[in-house]
């Protein structure tokens, strides 16, 4: 409890919540962290894909930069129309549920979930790269140190929203302005033509397969995890101070704005200064070393990338127990995951989704490469069905400039579908098949859940039919195999709660079992011993088949057991005493209209 309080901190009032709430600011730095973080990465994965091609057909990494920027100014208008429409959160799922129906709002929520989860995998190992590059004798321990930095994160994150965004914060806003600075010596460079060609000559290279559609779609698709994160702001709308919509709204303006401008900045740079990819050299770090040379001013770059890159998992951290309790108040998980911890976050959901990320990072051992085709098919999947969603629902609602709103959710929902077929088609065989193979068995496990909610609270419910029930006869039994001040106490918690008692013994032992008459005579209150024979010496069959005889002589009655227990001052010491009084709790536990009682006897030390 102690090493509990000191990582996570004192408990907080219910009545605290509201001082917990994020300013714009903070807010930017807890949900942007996920899609600020892809510039780092996203145009080399456009690069990557173009360089197959040849050097030269690089060249449409521009294009390509621009169209993804496009893309993501319509999801940033329809994504602000969600959240006025829908102020208390749940973004994809809450949209589709209540707009299309179950099936859809379980495939949006299933598909966030996984890239949840890949967000922290992805983001994780790109940050431990960084700092692996820049110190090869850590690159055999890549794996704990990706560990590492998901348990610091996920520590931090169970000490409460407001806290984590004044950590996150610095390292949030250290990375934007060394970009911004990048780009503006840069772009300054350029202008002025002292820029200093990395490649200086761009020929046709080596071509391994010729630019085709399919290459230019592979590379789009690819530069699309530019936009992973955005949907964050929408699932935790109810974290911001009020007017939490507009606040919401005015905050995924503003991080449109930073991305957008970085990731087509850093497209542009890498074309000017004629970056290619290279094994052991990020393209930021090539843009960043042509522009500040070897200065602090390149190590700054450096180091706040490998911090937003590691930090970038916070987003989802947010996002993913958001969702979570969204889902178990609707009853599609364990209820437990709408708890909210002593910190006033979903603590259940910000560990289970740290489970799993340190799971794929070992199944995939830490490698950047093979999560990344995993990478944005669930979340293309979850802007389409949103899109879709807020569709119908101005088809039906309609209301002031419905048209407008409809034609933006229309287009919107057009362009990402047909980018998650190119997302879905262009990665299926370098690993977005799993995404496509663990969606039906996600949702499959929402489904198994909600109908076993839905069977209790069919059986537990009060009925018409229903009526208060008259009172019954119950008999209570004490199982004993001597006579002890455990035993005495059991006997007088019995006769407190009244009854028709009766104390059983299991006679193994005829000698044993005539001192234990003589005992009971004198300390069993006048409370009848009831000796059972056992020619086998079993103690648990005869009381079993006792206690069957009393539920079948009346069956409107109840059985009540009242078990003394000893329980030992130290816990090895249980292993020196027998588990009988465990074995008959669990051998009744599951038997109709008997109820358990434990009297438990503490021993001192």
């Amino acid at each position: 409890m102690l090493l509990k309080r000191v990582l996570v901190g004192l408990p907080l009032k219910t009545t605290q919540a509201v001082h917990e709430r994020l300013s714009n600011p903070l807010a930017l730095a807890v949900f942007s962290s996920d899609a600020l973080s892809s510039v780092a990465y996203a145009t080399e994965e456009i690069l990557l894909v173009l360089i197959l091609a040849g050097s030269a057909a690089v060249s449409w990494s521009i294009p390509i930069s621009l169209t993804i920027v496009l893309l993501l100014g319509l999801l940033t208008i329809s994504y602000r129309q969600i959240i006025f429409e829908y102020p208390e959160g749940g973004g994809a799922y809450i949209v589709a549920k209540s707009n299309l129906g179950e099936w859809p709002g379980l495939t949006a929520a299933a598909a966030l979930m996984i890239d949840y989860v890949l967000t922290v995998a992805v983001s994780v190992a790109a940050g431990i790269a960084a700092v692996t590059s820049a110190v090869p004798s850590l690159f055999p321990h890549r794996e704990a140190l990706c560990l590492l930095a998901i348990l610091v994160v996920l520590i931090i994150n169970l000490r409460g929203v407001r806290e984590s965004g004044r950590i996150f914060a610095v390292p949030t806003y250290l990375f934007i302005g060394a970009i911004f600075l990048m780009l503006a010596a840069g772009s300054f460079q350029i202008l002025f033509g002292q820029a200093v060609r990395v490649f200086p000559e761009r020929g046709a290279g080596s071509v391994i397969e010729g630019l085709s559609l399919f290459l230019l779609l592979r590379a789009f698709s690819s530069g699309c995890a530019a936009l992973t994160g955005i949907e964050v702001i929408s699932n935790g709308v109810p974290a911001f101070k009020r007017p939490e919509s507009k606040n919401a709204a005015i905050t995924m303006a503003a991080m449109a704005a930073i991305l957008g401008t970085m990731f087509i900045g850093i497209s542009a740079l890498a074309y000017s200064f004629g970056v290619l990819p290279k094994e052991n050299e990020t393209v930021v770090s090539q843009i960043a070393r042509a522009t500040f040379g070897t200065s602090p001013l390149y190590y700054l770059v450096q180091a706040s990338t490998m911090l937003i890159l590691i930090l970038a998992a916070n987003s989802s951290f947010n996002g993913f127990p958001r969702l979570a309790s969204l889902l178990a108040r609707d009853g599609y998980m364990p209820h437990q995951m709408a708890l909210m911890g002593d910190r006033l976050v979903f603590s259940n959901g910000i560990i289970i989704l740290g489970f799993f990320s340190c799971l794929l990072i070992i199944l995939f051992k830490g490698e950047t490469h093979a999560l990344i085709p995993l990478y944005a098919v669930g979340v293309f999947l979850s802007f389409t069905l949103s899109q879709a969603g807020m569709v119908r629902r101005w088809l039906v609602k309609k209301g002031p400039h419905w048209r407008k709103k409809l034609l933006v959710n229309g287009v919107g929902a057009v362009a990402t579908g047909l980018a998650t077929l190119i997302i879905a088609s262009t990665k299926f065989l370098h690993g977005a098949w799993i995404v496509i193979v663990l969606l039906p068995v996600l949702i499959a496990w929402f489904r198994s859940v909600h109908a076993h909610y839905k069977a209790v609270a069919e059986q537990v419910s009060l009925g018409r039919d229903h009526r208060p029930p008259q009172p019954r006869r119950n008999t209570v039994i004490i199982p004993i195999s001597g006579v002890n001040r455990a035993v005495v106490r059991a006997l007088d918690y019995a006769r407190s709660r009244g009854g028709d008692i009766r104390a059983v013994l299991v006679d193994v032992d005829k000698e044993e079992t005539a001192k234990v008459e003589i005992q009971w005579a004198q300390w069993g209150c006048g409370i009848p011993l009831v000796v059972l024979p056992s020619p086998y010496r079993s103690i648990l069959k005869p009381l079993l088949d006792y206690i069957e005889e009393l539920l079948q002589k009346d069956p409107e009655g109840w059985v009540t057991v009242v078990i003394p227990e000893i329980l030992p001052a130290r816990w090895w010491q249980n292993i020196l005493h027998n588990q009988r009084a465990l074995m008959l709790k669990a051998a009744l536990l599951f038997k109709e209209r008997v109820i358990l009682t434990d009297v438990p006897f503490h021993l001192e030390r």
